[in-house]
């Protein structure tokens, strides 16, 4: 049974049909609320929607799909249906995605980023277990090279300029 309902869909901000689309949005909103762009690899997504004022978010996508994040070698599924409440570094009340512990699938239903930033991302079960990788591990391989180019690039001009002065 889908949670959302019919109610939600029409209070809500955003909603989008179609995969390219939807794929853009969904790492667009994962950016704004300071998560890494790669969390969510969903493929052909169908509707994507976000309730401004209690930060509901869904994204339906044809069929459930499991992803292998190579730097941390673990295994992580999502639904037909993921669904989740975010704010600004946190991702709460998360269904339709699991992590793969051992021989275990094991639900997760929160994710956060430490603020100030430590580089670390953390993942919570609802039994309370959680578990931290570095955010590199979860951003998109091409951009994660390109946002360190632009650094070093930014820092290079920096470096030019108080040698001028």
């Amino acid at each position: 049974m889908s949670l959302v309902t019919e109610e939600i869909k029409a209070s809500a901000s955003e909603m989008y049909h179609g995969d390219e689309i939807c794929q853009e949005k969904s790492k667009f909103l994962l950016e704004e609320v300071g998560m890494p762009r790669g969390l969510l690899p969903l493929r052909d997504i169908e509707e994507c929607g976000y309730v401004k004022e209690t930060g509901f978010v869904w994204l339906k996508q044809k069929k459930s799909i499991t992803h292998k994040f190579d730097k941390i070698g673990r295994l992580v599924s999502y639904a037909p249906e993921v669904t989740a409440v975010v704010e600004k570094n946190k991702i709460k009340k998360l269904t339709g995605v699991k992590t793969k512990e051992l021989l275990v699938w094991i639900t997760l239903s929160d994710i956060y980023v430490d603020d100030p930033p430590t580089g670390k991302i953390t993942f919570k079960t609802p039994a309370g277990l959680s578990r931290s990788f570095p955010v590199s591990a979860f951003e998109i391989e091409g951009e994660a090279k390109e946002k360190k180019e632009d650094k070093d690039q930014a820092k290079a001009a920096a470096v030019e300029v108080v040698k001028e002065v």
